[in-house]
C-alpha cells in the first residue's frame, strides 16, 4: 500500500496480481504438454497422450484452476473495506491548512485552543503508528508502512503549521516585552549629569515599580506558549528562545533589584 498525495493505492494492483496468477497457472498447465502420461511405454512416440490431456479432462482439477484464476476477485470487497478504514484521515488533504488557520483565528484562540489542536495531531500520529505494518487478507499480505509514512507527513504539516503560528504570536509578544524592558533599562543607565537627568532616572525607577507586576503577568503567557512549543515541536524555536524566562531573570530581574 502506498499513499501518493491524497490517493491510497495498492502496488501491485489487484488486477496485476490476478494477471500474474493467471499467467502462472497457464504456464504450469502448458508445461504438462511435454510430460507424457504413465503406462504408455508400448505406444509409439507420436501416439502417446500428454499429461495435459488427462488434466484437462479432470473436472476437479478444472474446478481448482477456475477458482485459482478468479481467486483475487473474491478478496476485492475485503480489500476495499480495509482501504475504507483510512477514510477517517482524508481530512488531512481535503481541508486546506491556510483556510483552517484563518477560521481558527476568527475566534480569538487562546493557549488552550492551540494545545487542543497539538494534542489532536499527536493523537493522530499515535493512531497511525498503531496501524499494523502487515494486514493479511486471504493470500494477500498488505504492507502499510509506505501509507503510514505518507499519513505521518500530512499530520506533520498540520502540526507544524499550528506550531509556527503559535510561535509567531509568542515571539511577537516576547519582542514587545523585551523592547519595553530595554527602553526602561536605557533610561536608568543614562548618566545623571544634572538635576534634570537625575529626575529622569528617578522617574524610570518609579516606572519600574509600577510595571513590575504588569511585566511579570504579561510574561507568564509567553512562557506558557514556549513551554507548549517545547513539548510538541521544539524545532520551530531558535536556540535563544528555548527558555524565555531567562530573559526576564536577566534583564527585568536586574532592574527590579
Amino acid at each position: 500500500m502506498t499513499l501518493e498525495g491524497d490517493i491510497c493505492t495498492l502496488k501491485p494492483t489487484l488486477d496485476e496480481v490476478q494477471s500474474a496468477i493467471n499467467k502462472a497457472a497457464s504456464h504450469v498447465l502448458k508445461s504438462t504438454k511435454n510430460v507424457q502420461n504413465w503406462n504408455q511405454k508400448d505406444q509409439p512416440e507420436d501416439q502417446r497422450e500428454p499429461f495435459y490431456d488427462w488434466i484437462a479432462k479432470d473436472k476437479e482439477i478444472v474446478k481448482v484452476i477456475l477458482l485459482l484464476t478468479g481467486s483475487i476477485q473474491g478478496t476485492k470487497n475485503n480489500v476495499k473495506k480495509f482501504l475504507g478504514e483510512f477514510d477517517k484521515f482524508n481530512w488531512l488533504w481535503k481541508r486546506k491548512i491556510d483556510e483552517d488557520l484563518k477560521n481558527f483565528n476568527k475566534n480569538d484562540p487562546q493557549l488552550e485552543d492551540f494545545e487542543e489542536k497539538l494534542i489532536q495531531y499527536t493523537a493522530n500520529e499515535n493512531e497511525v503508528a498503531d496501524i499494523a505494518s502487515i494486514h493479511q487478507i486471504g493470500a494477500l499480505s498488505l504492507k502499510t508502512e509506505n501509507t503510514k509514512v505518507g499519513l505521518k507527513k500530512w499530520i506533520e504539516q498540520w502540526k507544524e503549521a499550528y506550531s509556527k503560528h503559535l510561535h509567531k504570536r509568542a515571539k511577537t509578544m516576547l519582542e514587545h516585552l523585551t523592547d519595553d524592558i530595554k527602553q526602561i533599562k536605557l533610561k536608568i543607565e543614562k548618566p545623571a549629569k544634572d538635576i534634570d537627568s537625575l529626575g529622569n532616572v528617578m522617574h524610570a525607577l518609579e516606572e519600574i515599580r509600577q510595571k513590575e507586576s504588569e511585566i511579570e503577568i504579561q510574561f507568564r503567557p509567553v512562557v506558557d506558549m514556549y513551554s507548549l512549543l517545547d513539548t510538541y515541536l521544539p524545532e520551530v524555536m531558535e536556540k535563544e528562545e528555548m527558555d524565555p524566562s531567562t530573559i526576564l531573570d536577566k534583564d527585568w530581574g536586574l532592574l527590579v533589584q
